[in-house]
């Protein structure tokens, strides 16, 4: 698709970013678009390589090649039309998905794969631009109402397809706005939040309604949904986080990075400051983030943005190579060194690390004492040090949703070792017949797109469970 010989022609160019030195001033995106004419000769660099192995690198199968060359031509609007087929929103995946369509890239053998998110993101942002997304109201109601718990990605993803198929669909949501994750999760510098909300305009004009600080299983209990409605998701996210239970744990400035992430979104929306705990800043402190993924790497971003004097994050996997080996891994996501923008700002990170114990001065942390490990994360002697802190971040990962006052209220059945609610890939229906579950909810720890992904299935089962048959994609 694009241009035969597109990818002979034209070298690999992506996005660039403001300097650090401007962008850790603000809490606004970075990310400097490329031209409409740059992202067509990028298009252009899409082979026609007979085996498109982008359309299962990605978790909803979009149809890459497709958009790819309308883009090419010059067919814009008819993109979106495409994209829109598989991925309900487009513009928030082209802006935090790590893409993983594009390890599967042909081109990616060669490390110059196609600049897949670029241009996704390219797409859904002129469509905004230019009016071409506008709402898509059912023309026949079904008489069926919907319950989704949680306005995640997942909880949004259904809630839309399902409104667009004629059915009454409510979303109960805990926090004070819709978007889960990606109101409070993301940080507005890699994501504004005006993206997420014309994104509800755009729902509740087609008929969702949103239902906010309220959280079922406390304000509203979840059998109450059941009897009220004809089908119930559980659209929830994995918020029980991992713990790190070493002596000094109980010392002020020490959190979960999700009681820390979200304040920040909070402020930058002039929302009030959740009463869960002491109100936190890395505001002049020594940052330390223990956990290497996504969220460690927010943190990272999101303090140097506070003011931190210093931010070192923490791994205890072992350093991965700076380049994998194609032949074993590709098409697949590989295992290799990344630097996210947010380490790039300056961040000190060590692999190979584990926090024996905190320790502090007046009830506060004010240093880790570590030491490295090898291969099978054994302590190596005499391998000990210790790192000042006066405000570390748990960014460990999450070890399943939280299912109380739903799953156990209910009595679904639960995998008894992560917590996930037991549904399957075809149905996603639980051992209760009028209640779903998908996303995090129902598979763990996961990506946004993959969320959308079971959003949209979950949709399209509920449909069928509904109307005994369906129109709507998976």
């Amino acid at each position: 698709m694009g241009k035969i010989t597109g990818f002979l022609e034209v070298e690999r160019h992506d996005r660039d970013y403001k300097p650090v030195e401007e962008r850790i001033k603000h809490w606004g995106e970075f990310v400097v678009p490329l031209s409409q004419e740059a992202t067509k000769a990028q298009a252009a660099r899409c082979m026609d390589c007979g085996i498109p192995y982008c359309h299962n690198g990605c978790p909803v199968n979009n149809q890459i090649p497709d958009w790819n060359d309308l883009v090419y031509h010059g067919d814009w609007e008819q993109a979106i039309l495409n994209l829109h087929s598989t991925n309900n929103f487009p513009e928030i995946t082209g802006r935090i998905c790590p893409a993983p369509c594009e390890a599967s890239c042909t081109l990616n053998i060669e490390d110059t794969p196609v600049t897949i998110k670029t241009i996704e993101c390219a797409i859904a942002d002129r469509a905004w631009e230019e009016g071409w997304v506008k709402p898509e109201p059912p023309e026949v109601k079904t008489g069926k109402r919907v319950a989704i718990i949680g306005s995640g990605p997942a909880g949004m993803a259904a809630a839309q397809q399902l409104a667009r198929a004629g059915h009454d669909v409510h979303v109960f949501e805990k926090n004070a706005h819709p978007g889960g994750l990606m109101r409070y999760g993301i940080p507005d510098f890699k994501m504004e939040k005006y993206v997420v909300e014309r994104r509800v305009h755009q729902m509740e004009a087609e008929g969702v309604t949103f239902h906010c600080n309220v959280e079922i299983g406390k304000d509203r209990m979840i059998s109450s949904l059941e009897g009220d409605y004809d089908a119930v998701l559980l659209a929830g996210g994995a918020e029980a986080p991992r713990n790190l239970p070493v002596p000094g744990r109980e010392l002020d400035g020490i959190h979960f990075a999700m009681d820390f992430l979200p304040q920040q979104n909070r402020r930058v929306a002039g929302e009030t400051i959740s009463p869960k705990g002491t109100e936190e800043t890395a505001e002049g402190r020594h940052v330390v983030v223990i956990g290497g993924g996504d969220t460690g790497s927010d943190c990272i971003g999101t303090s140097f943005r506070q003011g931190a004097k210093s931010v070192t994050q923490l791994e205890i996997m072992p350093m991965p190579p700076e380049r994998e080996d194609k032949d074993l891994v590709w098409p697949h996501w590989p295992l290799k060194m990344r630097t996210s923008t947010s380490q790039a700002e300056g961040a000190n990170r060590e692999f190979s690390v584990n926090t024996k114990r905190f320790e502090g001065e007046s009830g506060r942390v004010k240093k880790l004492i570590c030491c490295r490990v090898d291969e099978n994360f054994k302590e190596i002697p005499d391998s000990e040090f210790e790192i000042p802190a006066d405000l570390v971040l748990l960014a460990m990962g999450f070890i399943a949703p939280v299912n109380k006052g739903l799953a156990d209220d209910l009595d679904i059945e639960t995998d008894p070792r992560r917590g996930n609610v037991i549904a399957d890939e075809v149905k996603y229906q639980t051992n209760r017949k009028k209640v779903f579950a998908a996303g995090d909810m129902r598979r763990g720890q996961s990506l946004v797109v993959w969320a959308i992904r079971e959003g949209r299935q979950a949709a399209h089962a509920i449909d069928a469970f509904l109307m005994c048959h369906s129109n709507l994609p998976r």
